[in-house]
C-alpha cells in the first residue's frame, strides 16, 4: 500500500510583472491605438497632462504650494475674463442660437465676426443623396412626383443602387390617393436619367447598359451592349474565347470592347459622400544624410504626456493611509505609463536602426537587393526576446526615399541559390514580378516557365512558390493575362 509524504520544493518562473505586462500590450499596438491608449490615460489619470509648448510659462522654479496656488489663480483670472466678455444676455444659450449660427450652417461664429476660421474653408462632402435631391429641385415637377422621385433617392444604397421593390415603396411614400405602380416606375426613370449615370440601377448590368453612351464608337457600343446583357460571368471571367464564338467577333475585337467595358463605374454611388480612409502614419523615418542612412523617430506620433509633478509631490506629501488607495493606484499607473511610453518608442527605434544597418542595399537599389533577416537575428542583437521583435514589427511602418514600408516586411526566410548562396523571398517576388512585366503580351509565361527561368539564373524556386508568391503580389494567372493579336 502506497505512502503518502508531504515534500518542499523550490522552482523558479519566471512571470510578468504588471507593469511589464503593460508595456508589452502597448508595444503591439499601433500608433493610432497607442495614441488613442494615451488620450484615455490622460482623462482619468490626474497625475498625467498634456506636455504644452516648451515656450509656455511654466510654474519652474516654485514650490509645490506656490505653484498651485498660481494655478488656481490663473483659473480664477481666466474664469474673471470669461464672465466680462460674455455678460447676461450675451451667453450662448438655447435662445441665442440664431446669432452664434447666423449663417444657418452652424459655423459656430458670431453675426458681427467677419472673420473667417479654417472650419469655414473646409470643403463639405456631398452626400449621393443631397446632389440627386439638388437636381430634383431643378426639375418642372408636381409635387406628387417629386414627394415620388425623393422616395427613390432616398431608398439607394451606399453603392447607388436600388435594392428595394417598388410595390413596397408604395407604402414607403404614404400619398392619398395612393401611388400606382406605373408612377412608381415613372418616378424611378426620371431618377435614373440623373447623374451619374448608372445611378438608381437595380443589378449591375442595368447599371453598365446606362453607361454605354460614353462609348463613342457606334460597333464597339453594340458589342458591350451584348457582353453586358448577355455574357457578364464571362466578362468577369475574362473568357474572351466564349464571347468572341458566342458574338462571331474576332478575340482581338471583343477584348478591346472589355477593357472599354471596365472603365464603366459600377458603384456610381462611390463618388459621393465621405469615404473613411485609413492613413498609415510612419513611426521611423528613414533618410540618407551625407552619405549614412540616419533613423528618426516620427515626432507627430510621440503622445505629448508628462508627470503632472506638482501633484505628485503634494500627494506624497499629505497621503494618509488607506483612504488614500486609488491616488495611490493612479500615481503608479502614471509613472507606468511614462515609462512605457519611453520604453515602447525606445524599443522601435532600436529595431528599426537595426533593420536599417542589414537593408542598406534595399534601400539603394530595391526589392531585388533585399538581403534574408530574421527575427531572432535582430533579437540576439538587441538583447530582446523574438517575440518582442515580433510585436514590434507588427503594425509599425518605416518611411524610406522608395516608399512606407511596414518593419515586418523587411523579414523574409533565406533561399539557397545554386552557388551556396541565400536569397530572400522579397528578392524573388521583385524578380518575378520583373519577368512577368517583360514578357510578351500575347505569350505569357506560365508559372513553370518561370520557374525555369529563375532556374537558370541559379535561383531553384519550386513552381508552386511562384504561384504562391504571385498570388501575393496579386498578378493574375497566364490565361488571364493572354491578350489576342489584331487579326
Amino acid at each position: 500500500m502506497g505512502s503518502m509524504d508531504f515534500r518542499t520544493e523550490q522552482r523558479q518562473t519566471q512571470t510578468l510583472s504588471p507593469r511589464l505586462q503593460h508595456a508589452v500590450r502597448l508595444l503591439q499596438l499601433s500608433s493610432l491605438e497607442f495614441a488613442q491608449q494615451v488620450h484615455d490615460a490622460l482623462g482619468k489619470n490626474p497625475f498625467l497632462e498634456e506636455d504644452g509648448n516648451p515656450d509656455d510659462q511654466g510654474d519652474d522654479g516654485l514650490s509645490p504650494e506656490q505653484a498651485a496656488e498660481a494655478q488656481e489663480a490663473r483659473e480664477a483670472q481666466e474664469a474673471a475674463a470669461e464672465t466680462m466678455a460674455a455678460p447676461e444676455g450675451d451667453l450662448p444659450g438655447e435662445g441665442d442660437r440664431d446669432m452664434w449660427q447666423a449663417d444657418g450652417l452652424g459655423s459656430g461664429k458670431r453675426a458681427d465676426d467677419d472673420e473667417t476660421s479654417a472650419l469655414d474653408m473646409m470643403a463639405v462632402p456631398t452626400s449621393l443623396a443631397a446632389h440627386l435631391h439638388g437636381q430634383l429641385a431643378v426639375l418642372p415637377l408636381t409635387l406628387r412626383d417629386l414627394v415620388l422621385a425623393k422616395v427613390i433617392v432616398e431608398s439607394l444604397d451606399d453603392d447607388g443602387y436600388l435594392r428595394t421593390d417598388l410595390q413596397e415603396m408604395i407604402e414607403v411614400a404614404d400619398l392619398d390617393p395612393a401611388a400606382t405602380l406605373e408612377e412608381m416606375q415613372i418616378a424611378l426613370k426620371r431618377v435614373q436619367a440623373l447623374e451619374p449615370a448608372g445611378v438608381a440601377a437595380r443589378s449591375v448590368s442595368e447599371c453598365l447598359l446606362a453607361q454605354l453612351s460614353t462609348i463613342e464608337d457606334e460597333n464597339a457600343r453594340e458589342i458591350a451592349r451584348h457582353i453586358i446583357g448577355e455574357h457578364l460571368n464571362c466578362l468577369a471571367a475574362k473568357d474572351v474565347s466564349t464571347m468572341a464564338r458566342a458574338l462571331g467577333r474576332t478575340p482581338a475585337e471583343i477584348e478591346a470592347v472589355c477593357d472599354r467595358i471596365r472603365r464603366l463605374d459600377p458603384r456610381p454611388g462611390w463618388r459621393f459622400g465621405s469615404t473613411q480612409l485609413q492613413y498609415v502614419i510612419p513611426d521611423v523615418i528613414v533618410r540618407k544624410v551625407r552619405g549614412q542612412w540616419n533613423v528618426q523617430l516620427n515626432p507627430a506620433i510621440i503622445p505629448k504626456v508628462r508627470l503632472n509633478q506638482v501633484y505628485a509631490e503634494l500627494f506624497q506629501r499629505h497621503k494618509r493611509g488607506v483612504q488614500n488607495a486609488e491616488m495611490a493606484t493612479h500615481l503608479q499607473e502614471a509613472k507606468w505609463t511614462m515609462r512605457n511610453v519611453e520604453q515602447r518608442f525606445s524599443t522601435i527605434l532600436s529595431v528599426a536602426e537595426a533593420i536599417v544597418s542589414r537593408q542598406k542595399h534595399f534601400l539603394e537599389f530595391g526589392a531585388m537587393a533585399m538581403k534574408p533577416l530574421g527575427l531572432r537575428e535582430i533579437a540576439d542583437e538587441l538583447g530582446l526576446h523574438e517575440s518582442t521583435v515580433s510585436r514590434v514589427t507588427n503594425n509599425k511602418y518605416m518611411a524610406t526615399p522608395i516608399g512606407v514600408f511596414e518593419l515586418k516586411y523587411f523579414f523574409s526566410r533565406a533561399m539557397t541559390t545554386a552557388s551556396g548562396g541565400a536569397c530572400s523571398g522579397t528578392a524573388i517576388r521583385g524578380l518575378i514580378k520583373d519577368i512577368i512585366e517583360a514578357e510578351a503580351p500575347m505569350a505569357p509565361l506560365s508559372d513553370a516557365e518561370i520557374a525555369r527561368q529563375l532556374a537558370t539564373q541559379g535561383l531553384q524556386v519550386a513552381r508552386r512558390t511562384v504561384t504562391k508568391y504571385r498570388q501575393l503580389l496579386k498578378i493574375e494567372a497566364v490565361e488571364r493575362r493572354r491578350r489576342h493579336a489584331p487579326s
